[in-house]
């Protein structure tokens, strides 16, 4: 059981230590379709702004 525990955990870091690259829009693995997929929407509200702004209102 501890071996198996072990091997979850070296699993889970090296998903954790990974990051957003463009190419993972090409990809086939579910965990980079989800990462730029993710990354995608994440750009877009950022580049979108406040709540405020798509209102129209002006500072």
């Amino acid at each position: 059981m501890a071996k198996k525990k072990n091997q979850m955990n070296e699993d889970s870091r090296k998903i954790a230590e990974k990051d957003f690259e463009p190419s993972y829009y090409n990809e086939e693995s579910q965990f980079e379709k989800g990462l730029a997929e993710t990354h995608e929407q994440v750009s877009d509200d950022y580049s979108e702004g406040t709540i405020d702004r798509k209102e129209g209102k002006e500072d």
